[in-house]
């Protein structure tokens, strides 16, 4: 860090140079790299439901899944004259398509439930060839833009929930980054206590975002990334830019005050914080990748762009950030009133005397009681999610202004039964009559079953390949149509089958996350145990940093059912509760929970070890490392929430629990657990709180990390 520090300081021009370089060329490339991103990416590769529509789909030539819904509203009766003209245009339409392989009407096959109640509107079901995620909304496109001159069409259907989910989330990032990047600024203004000082999170956020954006971008030309992961990468972007920024910045100034502006003060900011900025940044990026287990495309793309924004950001922090404090030297304390910066150069005068070192010692003081009680607490908090429900992205995530929302609601409300969504069995079985018996006594076994409410004849649908359909009584992603996917598997085939639909898809979703979810908790669990033992060497630390880690994420979900699933705060938070949170949901914010959680617990316990190794008992420590680190801290978790909270304007109901749900997670972290559960666990554990193993002891010494430049002593409470 001093070799780096020293670099720094010779070529500070340089190095802003390369960055402003290395920001035009981001915007420039990184920006259009990003519209390949694909809006798919929720199934895993191996699930039943693939193997079955890969089956239909080889042997047939088309997608067993009507991807395209074009919804006939001509408002006379479709069943002759004008209305029934009108319905058979759109489908001549659509089927002209290059990417389509068959249309189904209520006249060539579909019957009268693709006819609605009233007998006013009909619906087209568009089957595409098999083509790709974004080539199907490319068709999507090129249909809508044929059937312009019907203004009585609408499109709905899975690809095109796709095609509008993608491109609603590319609005909500530009009025997310308007909303945030103002309030950042007022609340740097804030914490910084100048003008100078407050503009610098900002702009290496925008630093780390375009950056991003590059490595996300030219990822994807390799292997497919999910949009969703854009939505991560800028609330992210934000936050460890705002966190890291705040760090360096902070005990720049207090290096400042010591030794004045120049190499020397650089140096030791890069020594002590600027280590923290690593250490961080690759237990973030650690804790993200254990994303990177499950094989839904949606959750390894937010395992990348959390590894990648990671580290950028420390990258951007130790390089660029330094190189601009060199230039600015004490004018990094300009345009702020004098009163502000005497406190900011004068910072250490309040360290037994400020108001986290007040709080701390409160806490300190009556630890059980304080430790109980906020645990109590937060455990009541926690109790909602005990009821938790899930579902996944389908038309139900839109706003209703969006046409497969709409054509969506209209197929529930105003049709006799929802025919786009069928239950397909692909059966392996040869073209013969024995064969066909079989079927045809098994196709009537399955529309015996609960919830059934139709079944079509089997029908070969290409060599060897025979196809069924099962409706049911429920739609969509509900209990009652995964219910009857679970009855259709459990029933004996004469045949090889598998069993696709949306449902299905569903299930084998639910099924996938299940499996991997162990994977992914031992991944993220034991970065955040080993990375701060490293820092720490003990054991305590880590195993009590987990337990509260999993107290925030579990309180944060308790919140999370209480407004998105039970419906409340609809009208504040503009959204339609569907009575469920998004599958992924526990996953993402276990993730990001562990990750920031841990970025300040390095925050927080780099400086109580710091003042511990300088000779301090553990409740002076404690009450010294808060104080230095309180306000930084909070402020942070202030700007992160900020960042990330303003996903909260999302129209797209999974990224509005996103934002809301990371949000509540760190301000919960940084403000009751690290200033209550924090103290008062440390005062009761005392010296057992640096204590491990003698093995470990001794391995913590050779590869141990430290922000502090004393050695540190040894604990009381040894261990064998």
């Amino acid at each position: 860090m001093s070799s780096l520090a020293a670099l720094l300081s010779r070529r500070p021009w340089r190095v802003i140079a390369i960055a402003v370089a290395f920001l035009a060329v981001a915007v420039i490339v990184g920006g259009p790299l990003t519209s390949n991103l694909t809006s798919a990416g929720f199934e895993d590769p191996d699930a039943e439901f693939v193997a079955a529509r890969d089956h239909l789909q080889d042997a047939s030539g088309a997608n067993p899944n009507p991807g395209i819904i074009a919804l006939v509203s001509p408002g006379t009766d479709v069943t002759s004259g004008a209305g029934k003209a009108e319905v058979q245009r759109a489908a001549a339409t659509i089927a002209s398509d290059q990417d389509v392989a068959q249309v189904l009407t209520a006249f060539n096959g579909g019957g009268t439930a693709l006819i609605s109640e009233d007998g006013t509107q009909s619906y087209v079901a568009v089957f595409l060839r098999p083509i790709s995620d974004d080539a199907a909304e490319d068709a999507a496109v090129r249909i809508g833009d044929s059937l312009e001159g019907q203004s009585d069409v609408k499109l709905g259907g899975a690809v095109v929930v796709g095609q509008e989910v993608g491109d609603i989330i590319g609005e909500d990032l530009a009025k997310a980054e308007m909303l945030a990047f103002p309030l950042i600024f007022l609340v740097s203004l804030w914490v910084f206590r100048g003008v100078v000082a407050a503009l610098l999170p900002s702009l290496m956020g925008g630093l780390v975002i375009f950056g991003s954006f590059l490595a996300i971008g030219l990822f994807n030309e390799a292997m497919t990334l999910s949009i969703y992961a854009l939505n991560l990468a800028i609330g992210l972007s934000l936050g460890l830019a705002i966190d890291y920024s705040l760090l360096i910045i902070s005990r720049y100034r207090e290096e400042m005050a010591k030794a004045g502006p120049g190499v020397e003060a650089i140096a030791a900011t890069l020594r002590t914080a600027g280590k923290s900025v690593l250490f961080s940044a690759v237990t973030v990026a650690a804790a993200l990748a254990g994303l990177m287990v499950f094989p839904q495309r949606f959750l390894f793309s937010m395992g990348v762009a959390g590894v990648m924004v990671a580290l950028i950001a420390a990258a951007i922090a130790l390089i660029v950030l330094p190189a601009v404090l060199v230039l600015l030297g004490t004018r990094i304390n300009s345009l702020a009133p004098k009163a502000w910066r005497r406190r900011s150069e004068h910072a250490d005068e309040e360290l037994t005397s400020g108001f986290w070192y007040r709080l701390s010692n409160a806490v300190m003081r009556r630890p059980g009681p304080i430790a109980a009680a906020t645990a109590i607490v937060l455990i009541i908090v926690a109790l909602p999610a005990f009821g938790i429900t899930f579902t996944s992205v389908d038309a139900s995530v839109l706003p209703t202004s969006a046409t497969a929302r709409q054509v969506s609601d209209t197929l529930t409300n105003d049709f006799p039964e929802d025919r786009s969504q069928p239950n397909f069995l692909a059966i392996a079985a040869p073209d013969t009559p024995e064969a066909r018996a079989e079927l045809t006594a098994y196709a009537a076994e399955l529309g015996r079953l609960p919830g059934a409410a139709g079944v079509t004849p089997p029908a070969v649908a290409g060599p060897d390949t025979w196809r069924i359909d099962v409706y049911g009584d429920d739609t969509g992603l509900s209990q009652g149509a995964q219910d009857l996917v679970a009855e259709i598997r459990d029933t004996p085939a004469p045949f090889p089958t598998d069993v696709g639909g949306l449902a299905a898809s569903f299930v084998d979703q639910k099924a996938s996350l299940a499996a991997h979810r162990p994977w992914a908790i031992l991944a993220i669990a034991s970065t955040t145990i080993i990375a701060l033992f490293d820092m720490t060497g003990s054991v305590v630390l880590p195993v009590k940093a987990v337990i509260m880690n999993l107290l925030t994420l579990g309180s944060t979900l308790g919140i999370l059912v209480f407004i998105f699933q039970d419906g409340r705060l609809e009208g504040l938070l503009n959204y339609d509760s569907v009575g469920a949170l998004d599958l992924t949901q526990p996953i993402l914010l276990g993730a990001m929970a562990f990750g920031l959680s841990t970025d300040y617990a390095v925050f927080l316990l780099s400086r109580i070890k710091e003042a511990h190794d300088a000779g301090a008992d553990t409740k002076d420590a404690v009450a010294v490392g808060l104080q230095r680190t309180g306000r930084i801290v909070t402020a942070a978790a202030l700007l992160f929430a900020i960042a990330i909270g303003a996903f909260a304007t999302s129209q797209i109901t999974l990224i509005k629990e996103l934002g809301v749900g990371t949000a509540l997670a760190v301000l919960i972290d940084a403000t009751i657990i690290r200033a209550l559960l924090v103290p008062s666990l440390m005062a009761l554990f005392g010296d057992w709180n640096w204590w491990a193993p003698k093995p470990l002891r001794r391995l913590h010494q050779r590869i141990g990390f430290s922000e502090s430049e004393t050695p540190p002593r040894e604990p009381v409470a040894q261990g064998g």
